[in-house]
């Protein structure tokens, strides 16, 4: 402990977190690696970046912040919540770079429409997003809405904190910082490993990592991995989106299900806004699937005829994307509860 400078902790949801030491020599190879991240996508001494990732023992904020100042920009750390005012210091101090999970991203995109501040106004050009799983739909109503290029950044807490993988302006993969973080993808069931070019579950082995080095170390994070040199012209092995998480799979009657499926088919439908929660349970002995989104504020004004004939149509649309009956209740706009963080998206009721 006399080596460690920093103590940080995992963000998850449940459970105890788990809590990482640094060394001297690891804050700087942090520095180091969101210093690539910021830089391959667009940032530079010049920018104003805002970080709306949260500070303290949550690894984004600090994170960000030092690599942020490491390539000479100016950091604006905000730390996450606080919307009103996010808005008012993006404004004020022309932020141009964005740091925040992509949720937050979205919800931040409504509060702007709902404060009178034209996006004219605003001089953001890039987002960096990271923290949870987020589809390619996702990307382009965040694009569409902060008119903005959305850049997806990668990393845990236990393997370094953000900076682990991200992509460049291109968006075709994630650049894995492999002189650092050596990758590996095996099956999540008989970790055996695979293939190159196969899906599974992502593991690392830390290569320069001092306060807690680890030695094949399961993410349980699905991914396949690219290592054909990038039209950008980086040499690093990419990494695909996430599918999702090995052990964030539901598995209902017999069907592995994925939040990042249901979010592909709601962002499909412009009626639909992109907050929702899929609630699990068990009823004599089967199990039950409930959808809960939001209604597209236009939409919702419609007859009851029509709301209806849109519930039918997305509960059409997710039975045959999911292969699995769902229930699906439409709400009024709002009534999904933001996150000024990680975003909520399953409540799994089931005793097992």
């Amino acid at each position: 402990m006399s080596e460690i400078v920093r103590v940080h902790a995992s963000s998850g949801t449940t459970g105890k977190p788990t809590v990482v030491g640094y060394t001297r020599s690891d804050i700087a190879v942090w520095s180091e690696v969101i210093a690539r991240t910021l830089t391959a996508a667009g940032a530079n001494r010049h920018d104003f970046i805002q970080i709306a990732y949260g500070y303290g023992l949550f690894t984004g904020g600090l994170g960000l912040h030092y690599g942020g100042e490491k390539i000479g920009a100016s950091v604006i750390p905000i730390s996450g919540g606080n919307t009103t005012r996010q808005i008012q210091l993006m404004h004020d101090f022309g932020s141009t770079v964005l740091a925040c999970t992509p949720s937050y991203a979205l919800f931040l995109s409504e509060a702007i429409e709902e404060s009178g501040i034209k996006r004219e106004d605003l001089k953001l050009r890039v987002g960096v997003f990271g923290a949870e799983p987020w589809t390619e739909n996702m990307r382009r109503e965040i694009e569409d809405k902060l008119r903005i290029k959305a850049i997806d950044i990668y990393g845990l807490s236990e393997v370094i904190g953000p900076g682990v993988a991200s992509e460049c302006l291109l968006q075709d993969g994630l650049h894995i910082n492999e002189d650092h973080f050596y990758p590996e993808i095996i099956d999540p069931v008989t970790l055996k490993v695979l293939a190159p070019g196969s899906t599974g579950e992502l593991v690392f082995t830390t290569i320069t990592k001092e306060g807690l080095p680890l030695l094949r170390y399961r993410t349980r994070d699905l991914t396949r991995l690219n290592y054909e040199r990038c039209k950008c012209g980086r040499t690093l092995v990419r990494m695909e989106k996430c599918l999702g998480r090995s052990d964030d799979m539901l598995i209902i009657r017999g069907v592995n299900l994925f939040p990042s499926q249901v979010e592909t088919v709601l962002l499909e439908m412009s009626e639909i806004k992109p907050h929702y929660l899929l609630i699990v349970d068990r009823l004599n002995n089967l199990d039950t699937l409930e959808l809960k989104v939001e209604v597209d504020e236009a939409f919702f004004q419609d007859k009851i005829s029509q709301l209806e004939a849109l519930r039918q149509k997305l509960q059409t649309n997710l039975e045959s994307a999911l292969g699995l009956g769902i229930k699906v209740t439409l709400v009024e706009p709002k009534m999904i509860e933001r996150s000024e963080g990680k975003a909520k998206r399953v409540i799994d009721k089931r005793k097992f």
